[in-house]
């Protein structure tokens, strides 16, 4: 599959320390509660996923996990891939977290304003496409697995979404919503600031974490 224009290298298992200890992929994590974010298609792999997870984590108290593409690295490496046995951060973040959200970006261009949310943990993909649709008005946040595309859906069960206790939601941007249209631009690169839409996503999934975590549905 091919996001966002960007060249697709298919690897076969094993292969995720190998691209990590690429010149210009950066790894990191933090730990904090027991929901936890992912962005490991971030940097300029697809854009703007990690400013998302990142803010949205730092807001909610969330432990977070991450890997930065340099301009230069435009391998994608398929989620069904990025194994835990291949990374200690990743080991520790998913044995610490028991729900997790993975971010992601994807191009199709009859789903320009369409937020798609696939994973196991489906009544937590509900929740959040509830705050989304009432949040952002001018976009549809989609979690009926049927209305998904099939590559898109995030049910592989290697996928590392979905390996916490609970499952979680890997949740597929369309570019429209991560462009800085007045400044031509990824919102966050270059010079382009923060576009006003991707405030707004930010702002609903913290307010959707926040209420679930407090419910005690991570438990």
């Amino acid at each position: 599959m091919q996001r966002m224009g960007q060249p697709v290298e298919e690897v076969t298992p094993g292969r995720y320390a190998e691209h990590l200890a690429t010149t210009g992929v950066h790894e990191s994590c933090e730990l904090r509660s027991s929901f936890g974010l992912m962005a490991f298609h971030g940097g300029h792999l697809e854009k703007v996923t990690d400013i998302v997870a990142a803010k949205v984590a730092s807001l909610t108290g969330s432990s977070y996990y991450q890997v930065l593409h340099d301009e230069d690295v435009p391998t994608h490496i398929p989620s069904k891939f990025v194994h835990p046995g291949d990374s200690q951060l990743l080991a520790d973040f998913l044995g610490h977290v028991t729900t997790t959200v993975a971010l992601h970006g994807y191009g199709r261009d009859h789903l320009r304003r369409v937020i798609l949310l696939g994973g196991s943990n489906r009544d937590l993909a509900q929740h959040l496409a509830e705050q989304l649709n009432e949040d952002l008005p001018k976009y549809e946040a989609r979690y009926e697995i049927d209305e998904i595309p099939r590559e898109l859906r995030g049910l592989h069960p290697d996928n590392p979404v979905n390996l916490p206790v609970n499952g979680g939601v890997q949740i597929e941007l369309p570019p429209t919503l991560r462009w800085n249209w007045d400044q031509k631009n990824w919102s966050d690169h270059g010079e382009a600031g923060r576009a006003p839409q991707v405030d707004q996503l930010i702002a609903s999934l913290s307010a959707a974490v926040s209420s679930w975590t407090s419910s005690g549905r991570t438990a």
